[in-house]
C-alpha cells in the first residue's frame, strides 16, 4: 500500500454574494459560496484517474491556507469535494489542510481551542513555516499530543536559502512527539507548485529551484538522519507524477538506504494516519493494545516456568539425580545423618582395635 499524502486541489470558483462594505460598517457580510466547476471535477477526477494507475491506494487532497485560518471566513472546501468523486474500490481519500506560516503567523494563526470543531472535519493537519520563530513554534508546540496536533511539518526546500537553522534539539522534539518532516518530490523535477505556496512565496519552480531542493533535501536527511521522513507528491500536473518506486529510487539519492527510502513512502505515512486519528479520540498512542482473555491471566511469570520445566526435564550428565517423591530438605539432612553415623563407626573399630592391640601388650603375649 503506498501513499500520497500532499495531492494540491485546484482554487475554487467563487459565486457572487453579499458585498462587502470598505468602512466595515453594518451588519457582517455572509462568506460568498464556493463550487467548483465540472470541467475542474473533471481534472481532479483524470488526475487520480493516473494515482491509482501508478500504485498509489491513499490519497490525501490537501487545501493550503496563507497567515491564519479564520473561524468566520474560512471554508472546508474538501467537503463539498469528495462527495462529488467518482468512489473506487479499495482508494481511500483523506482531507488534509496547510497552513502557511509567515511574520504575521507568530501572534497566532487559528490553532486555538475555540477552533476545535473546525479543524474536526480535516484527518490531517499540516504546517509549513517560512522563518525560525515558526519552525520553532511548529517543532515545540504544535506537534504535541492534543486536539490541534499538526503531525506533519512540510519544509520549503524550493526556496533559494532556508530562512530558518535545522537546530538537532528542535528536530529531535519533533520527532519525539510524533511529528514527521515531509519532502515533495515534486521540487526535484522542478514542477509546478500550489499556487497559494507560490503567493505566499513558499515554493518556487524551474531549474533554479531544482537544485534548492536537492541542497535542502540532502540537509534535511543528515539532521534527521533518515528517521520521522514522510514522502509526498505535492504534484499539480500531471506531467510530474511519478510511481512509488521510482519516487523510492530518487530519494536514495539524497543518501539514506533503500529500507529507510521504502519506509518513508509506506510505514511512515501509515502510522502518520494512526495517530492522526487519535486527536479526534484520545491524546495519543503510547503502546500497541494487547489482548486478554477473560479468566486467564497469562503473564511473564508463566513463560518462566515453562522454560524452568523444560530446562528440569533435561537432566545433563553431571547432575545429581532427582530426589523421591515426598523428600525436600529431610532427605539430605538424613543423607548427611547417614554419613555422621557411618564416620562414628569406623572411628569406634579403630578404636576398639587399638584398645585390643594395647590390653595384648600388657599381658605380654603381644608383639613387643
Amino acid at each position: 500500500m503506498f501513499f500520497d499524502l500532499n495531492v494540491p486541489v485546484p482554487l475554487l470558483s467563487k459565486h457572487p454574494g453579499q458585498a462587502v462594505s470598505k468602512k466595515g460598517k453594518g451588519k457582517h457580510p455572509t462568506v460568498p459560496e464556493t463550487a467548483y466547476t465540472q470541467a475542474q471535477i473533471s481534472a481532479i477526477e483524470a488526475h487520480v484517474d493516473l494515482l491509482v494507475h501508478l500504485g498509489y491506494s491513499v490519497i490525501a487532497f490537501s487545501h493550503s491556507v496563507h497567515k491564519k485560518v479564520d473561524s468566520k471566513t474560512h471554508v472546508n472546501v474538501l467537503d463539498s469535494l469528495l462527495p462529488k468523486l467518482k468512489q473506487r474500490p479499495g482508494i481511500i481519500f483523506l482531507k488534509r489542510l496547510n497552513i502557511v506560516l509567515d511574520e504575521d503567523s507568530e501572534k497566532g494563526f487559528g490553532l486555538i481551542n475555540s477552533n476545535v470543531p473546525l479543524f474536526g472535519n480535516y484527518d490531517l493537519i499540516a504546517l509549513v513555516p517560512t522563518n525560525q520563530a515558526t519552525f520553532t513554534l511548529a517543532c515545540l508546540t504544535h506537534t504535541l499530543p492534543s486536539a490541534l496536533t499538526a503531525h506533519i511539518i512540510s519544509l520549503p526546500l524550493t526556496l533559494p536559502r532556508l530562512n530558518f537553522h535545522l537546530k538537532h534539539t528542535l528536530v529531535r522534539t519533533a520527532l519525539k512527539n510524533g511529528g514527521v518532516f515531509e519532502i515533495n518530490y515534486v521540487g526535484a523535477l522542478g514542477g509546478g507548485q500550489d499556487v497559494v505556496l507560490s503567493d505566499a512565496s513558499a515554493a518556487e519552480s524551474g531549474a533554479s529551484a531544482k537544485r534548492n531542493w536537492w541542497a535542502a533535501a540532502r540537509e534535511v536527511v543528515r539532521v534527521t538522519k533518515g528517521k520521522g521522513l514522510l514522502i509526498s507528491g505535492g504534484v499539480v500536473s500531471d506531467a510530474d507524477l511519478r510511481a512509488p518506486r521510482d519516487v523510492m529510487n530518487l530519494i536514495s539519492m539524497l543518501g539514506i538506504p533503500q529500507d529507510i527510502a521504502h519506509n518513508a513512502a509506506t510505514k511512515e505515512p501509515k502510522s502518520l494516519i494512526v495517530r492522526a486519528q487519535t486527536r479526534k479520540t484520545y491524546r495519543a498512542v503510547f503502546s500497541e493494545p494487547k489482548i486478554v482473555i477473560p479468566g486467564h491471566q497469562h503473564s511473564a511469570l508463566d513463560d518462566i516456568k515453562v522454560d524452568s520445566t523444560s530446562q528440569s526435564k533435561q537432566p545433563s550428565q553431571n547432575s545429581i539425580p532427582p530426589p523421591a517423591a515426598n523428600s525436600k530438605k529431610r532427605n539430605l539432612e538424613d543423607a548427611a545423618d547417614v554419613s555422621k553415623c557411618d564416620t562414628v563407626s569406623v572411628i569406634e573399630n579403630e578404636s576398639s582395635g587399638k584398645k585390643k592391640k594395647r590390653i595384648k601388650n600388657k599381658d605380654g603375649n603381644g608383639p613387643a
